[in-house]
This record gives C-alpha cells, sequence and structure tokens, in this order.
C-alpha cells in the first residue's frame, strides 16, 4: 500500500523514510547507488554502493539508516518505489525484522517517490554532471564525500535554510529542552 501518498512531510524524525536507486557511469561499467532519507530532516541516513542492482544493494542501505538511528526504528514507514530490490521476499524480511513499515507508490509514476527523485537529481547535478568517473573507488570516494556534504552542509529551505544535520541536532536539542522544562 502507498502509506504516504505522496506528502513528503514528516512531524517527527523517523516518521517516515524513502529510499530509491540510481546509478552512475564508471568507465565502462555502472555504479548502483541506494539510499535512504529521513523525510523530517532530508538527512542520508543510510546508504549502499555496489556495482549491482540486486536486492542486497537497498538492504545494505537500510541496515545502514536502521544502525545510524541506533537500532530502534519500529513503526518507521519506508516508502519506495515498485522495483524488484523492494519487492522482494528478502527486502520485507529484512523490514519486518526491525519493525519498519514498507510503502510504495504507484508502478512507473516518479512523482510518488518525488523527493527522492530530487535528491537523485541534486546529488547528480552537483557530483557527476558532465563527469566521467575513470575507476570504482574514485566513484565512491567522490559520492561519499558528496552524501558527506550534503548531509553536514547543504542548507534546505525546507530546513529553515539548516544542513539535515544541523536540522536534526536543534530538533534534539528543542527535544532535551522540553524534557527539562
Amino acid at each position: 500500500a502507498d502509506l504516504v501518498q505522496r506528502d513528503f512531510t514528516a512531524s517527527t524524525l523517523d516518521e517516515k523514510w524513502c529510499g530509491d536507486i540510481t546509478y552512475v557511469q564508471v568507465g565502462a561499467a555502472w555504479l548502483c547507488l541506494a539510499c535512504v532519507i529521513d523525510i523530517r530532516s532530508r538527512r542520508v541516513v543510510g546508504w549502499s554502493m555496489a556495482p549491482h542492482m540486486r536486492a542486497e544493494l537497498v538492504i545494505d542501505a537500510l541496515q545502514a539508516a536502521v544502525a545510524t538511528r541506533g537500532g530502534n526504528v519500529t513503526g518507521v514507514i519506508f516508502h519506495a518505489d515498485r522495483g524488484s530490490q523492494y519487492t522482494s521476499a528478502a527486502f520485507a524480511q529484512v523490514c519486518d525484522l526491525h519493525g519498519i513499515r514498507r510503502s510504495m507508490g504507484r508502478v512507473g509514476s516518479s512523482y510518488d517517490n518525488a523527493l527522492a527523485e530530487s535528491f537523485w537529481q541534486g546529488l547528480k547535478r552537483e557530483t557527476t554532471h558532465r563527469k566521467l568517473f575513470l575507476t570504482m573507488p574514485q566513484a565512491r570516494l567522490e559520492i561519499f564525500q558528496r552524501l558527506t556534504y550534503y548531509n553536514a552542509r547543504r542548507r534546505h529551505s525546507a530546513l529553515g535554510y539548516l544542513s539535515p544535520m544541523e536540522f536534526e541536532q536543534q530538533h534534539h536539542q528543542t527535544a532535551r529542552l522540553q524534557l527539562a522544562a
């Protein structure tokens, strides 16, 4: 079921995540990249890179997101397209293991996963546009550097012009102050 219904807003961290896969050319080959984005903070909480598009690619990204959030993500909605990786039994099993609720948009509708699609468009524009990576290590390093920059420094108008990590830090400070009061 589509639990998101194109509503890419969330009132708290770890309420909704979205994910997708893209690929970049490396010489004559392709490097596939899967990500998991927290919809509230726009932070890429998990990612994985591999020269294949098997289910393990998205499972590794999801496991990285779970680890980033400390392991307890019960109730998080994870939204993706209906790609075979996300509809696989192996991916469903990992979601069930962590109490993650799966959500999927319609087949062939990029608007149903617009936040992830927008993220890829920006990443490619800022990292890979008119650039050919020559080696897998070079591509992995530059993509890792861009993801790190995106989380720590890339400002978003939707976040009051804070970076995803600054937004999360502010969120945690506000929560602590509310507890103290």
